[in-house]
């Protein structure tokens, strides 16, 4: 809520209730699973038990939490002041020739529930390919693609932007959202229409947004956004 000067200050103008009475000027130890704390009646919880990072994954980076051949992975992107002694692990999968938005977490729950398809938590991604795929394609891969384990759910795709060139010499960038998380699953949808990906990046999974994060680069979630992609995922607080 605040630094704990400005803390000190709340306390002493009388904002702050504990069990809904204003405590004593000496202080007081409280106990915060058993304690009630509001701050001009908005309730303070204390912080959460799990560690959620969001790391925009750089190509060539491995999505796993060791590597038999000393590749490069994603806990060691983050390294341990990512992890402040938390056991962290990526959260779906993203292939080494891809980028973008991955989270990394020790809250199994969520972990679970962002990833079977069962709860529709939608992913997004920004897809270059070679060639300007046809309107019939487009309109394949919104309606499901037949793959070799079988039919992809429908897919909302939109033709963000396509460069001067026909079917074979041109290229486009793709905006693609799915509910289900398959392995290599937009890459195969886009082969089974006739195009080959050139660039997959995450740019978004559920409510959370890649935004201006630099590529490599991580950040701990925001007690918010940490709400937010537990609703997303029928969850609530921690």
């Amino acid at each position: 809520m605040a630094s704990r000067r400005a803390a000190d200050e709340l306390i002493a103008s009388g904002a702050v209730r504990v069990n809904g009475r204003r405590p004593p000027a000496s202080g007081l130890v409280i106990d915060p699973d058993q304690d009630k704390v509001t701050v001009d009646g908005r309730p303070v919880r204390p912080p959460a038990k799990h560690r959620y990072v969001m790391l925009n994954k750089a190509l060539g980076v491995i999505t796993t939490a060791r590597d038999e051949s000393s590749r490069t992975t994603v806990l060691d992107v983050i390294g341990p002041e990512g992890q402040l002694g938390h056991r962290l692990f990526p959260v779906g999968r993203l292939d080494a020739d891809s980028t973008g938005l991955l989270l990394l977490t020790d809250d199994g729950e969520l972990a679970y529930r962002l990833t079977h398809p069962r709860y529709k938590v939608p992913k997004e991604y920004l897809v270059t390919v070679a060639g300007v795929p046809r309107s019939s394609e487009l309109s394949t891969l919104r309606q499901g693609v037949k793959l070799d384990d079988g039919m992809t759910a429908p897919a909302d795709v939109e033709l963000v932007r396509a460069t001067s060139g026909d079917r074979e010499s041109g290229r486009a960038e793709l905006q693609v959202v799915i509910r289900e998380g398959r392995h290599r699953q937009v890459r195969r949808m886009v082969q089974a229409v006739g195009h080959k990906v050139l660039a997959l990046r995450r740019t978004a999974f559920g409510p959370l947004r890649l935004g201006r994060l630099k590529s490599g680069g991580w950040r701990v979630l925001s007690s918010g956004e940490v709400a937010a992609v537990r609703r997303a995922a029928g969850l609530g607080e921690p």
